[in-house]
């Protein structure tokens, strides 16, 4: 068994696409746009503020107006962390289980500290995970190591100790770089790239359930 188990946040321990994309249709309402179906939205979910304005407006950080439109998102957001947002499904059992096996379990995600800790405060998990690692904890966000390595201190549990739960291709780099066992979470958002068989990964989970057994047999 892991020492430790780290996942993601958005697309992988919680279900946010329904207020990411609650957030970006508001958004499009004040542009004057109708909104956007959560099908088309959902993929963009992990890459963030960025990837949702860019699927809704076809705005990139390059443009001038991408700031203001941030800034707005944000603020929007910030108001609507957690209405519809939950863990999903069969996620809550499973960290009942690391808890009563004596696994540490913690995130590592490229959230700000600004939403990701309050969420996690909302979701009622702030208190029992070990770690919360956010996009601007570290010195780099995934793909880099940094908060990786930054976890694994935080938490005093060596990187090849532990294993890394992720929706997005970064999330197997970041947690290959520093020897992690990297699991993808098949019922995650998976983005609009590479398909996960891809990206390197030790093992594809198809439920929360299924990532013990995973990461036992590829250690």
């Amino acid at each position: 068994m892991p020492d430790a188990v780290l996942f993601d946040l958005d697309g992988t321990l919680a279900d946010t696409a329904p207020d990411l994309g609650g957030t970006l249709n508001q958004l499009l309402l004040e542009q004057g746009r109708g909104p956007l179906p959560m099908e088309k939205l959902r993929p963009h979910v992990s890459s963030g503020a960025r990837g949702m304005i860019g699927a809704g407006l076809g705005i990139t950080p390059a443009d001038p107006e991408y700031v203001g439109l941030l800034q707005r998102f944000l603020a929007i957001y910030q108001d609507a962390l957690c209405v519809d947002t939950r863990l999903f499904a069969g996620m809550a059992e499973h960290l009942d289980e690391l808890e009563a096996q004596g696994i540490l379990w913690g995130i590592v995600t490229n959230k700000s500290q600004r939403f990701a800790i309050p969420l996690m405060e909302r979701l009622g998990l702030r208190q029992r995970c070990a770690c919360i690692v956010c996009g601007d904890s570290a010195q780099r966000s995934k793909p880099h190591a940094d908060p990786m390595q930054l976890a694994s201190a935080v938490i005093g549990i060596a990187t090849t100790d532990c294993i890394y739960v992720g929706d997005d291709e970064r999330d197997v780099i970041s947690g290959r770089a520093v020897g992690m066992t990297t699991i993808v979470a098949a019922w995650g958002y998976l983005g609009n790239g590479n398909s996960p068989t891809a990206w390197g990964a030790d093992a594809i989970a198809a439920s929360p359930q299924d990532i013990l057994g995973l990461a036992t047999a590829n250690r």
